[in-house]
């Protein structure tokens, strides 16, 4: 891949997303919602695989995962008016039809084309596939993780923004309609304490969702992405927001030393024990 392709495909994108805005303010709002969150994470690819000393034609490549990992999105918004891929569809499996539907990735040799669509595929995935090679699972774990960077920082900006104007209306896109309670489900507080990430399915309210994001730190995979999250304090952020009990205050305290351990310099990569969950 070339640089001109990856500027072709970028073209393509503004346009398509351009398409999805109307006079409707919540739908444009979560458009441009995804739309923004599609760029950082193409920052946060490039960072990454910089980090790792990627070649400069596979950092293209990883930057058009990026570019269009979250395209399904659009479609999904427009047709279901939510986010959540179980009140709808699996949104990945959105884009990958798109990109099909659109012929998007003719510009792509047939190799790359289906590393796209494999990361694509797997980066909303509860665990990645068996028997993949080592540069297929290479990517995917880059695209997770540069996904997981922005989307902490998506939650945590609304966090912030939600204490500072304490009346104002929930997002229902963000919060993906959970009822605020004071409470947490058992389930997703063992996911933690086990050291492994909660299941979607196991949500019940805000503060599981809360303690969800605080447990994708199981499934990062690269030294580099757990320096950035300790250095941006998303999960300091987002425990703020799940109830100060002791039983949470001990799981979360679990997740942060995690942190520490895999963004200490004598590791390159997270714990072989997190490759073996996926």
């Amino acid at each position: 891949m070339k640089p001109e392709d990856f500027k072709q495909l970028l073209k393509w994108f503004k346009v398509y997303v351009s398409g999805y805005l109307s006079k409707n303010t919540v739908s444009n709002y979560a458009m441009r919602l995804k739309e923004v969150h599609t760029y950082r994470v193409c920052g946060n690819i490039a960072f990454l695989s910089k980090k790792l000393d990627l070649s400069d034609e596979d950092i293209l490549l990883a930057k058009t995962m990026a570019l269009f990992h979250d395209i399904g999105r659009f479609k999904q918004f427009k047709r279901y008016g939510t986010f959540n891929d179980r009140a709808s569809r699996n949104h990945a499996e959105l884009g990958i039809a798109e990109l099909a539907r659109h012929d998007v990735l003719a510009i792509c040799r047939q190799p790359e084309r289906e590393l796209i669509n494999s990361a694509i595929s797997h980066h909303n995935a509860a665990a990645l596939p068996k028997g993949q090679d080592e540069q297929a699972l290479l990517f995917m774990r880059l695209l997770r993780d540069a996904d997981k960077l922005d989307i902490w920082k998506v939650f945590c900006d609304y966090y912030r923004r939600r204490r500072l104007q304490p009346g104002e209306s929930p997002n229902q896109t963000i919060e993906l309609g959970l009822p605020d309670r004071p409470v947490c489900s058992p389930a997703v507080v063992a996911a933690l304490g086990e050291g492994r990430y909660a299941r979607m399915e196991d949500l019940r309210t805000l503060n599981d969702f809360q303690l969800l994001q605080i447990s994708w730190v199981y499934d990062l995979n690269f030294q580099p992405s757990f320096r950035l999250l300790q250095k941006r304090g998303y999960l300091e952020t987002i425990a703020a927001e799940v109830p100060p009990t002791n039983e949470i205050g001990c799981v979360v305290k679990k997740c942060l030393a995690y942190v520490q351990v895999c963004a200490s310099p004598s590791d390159r990569m997270a714990t072989e024990s997190t490759f073996e969950r996926k």
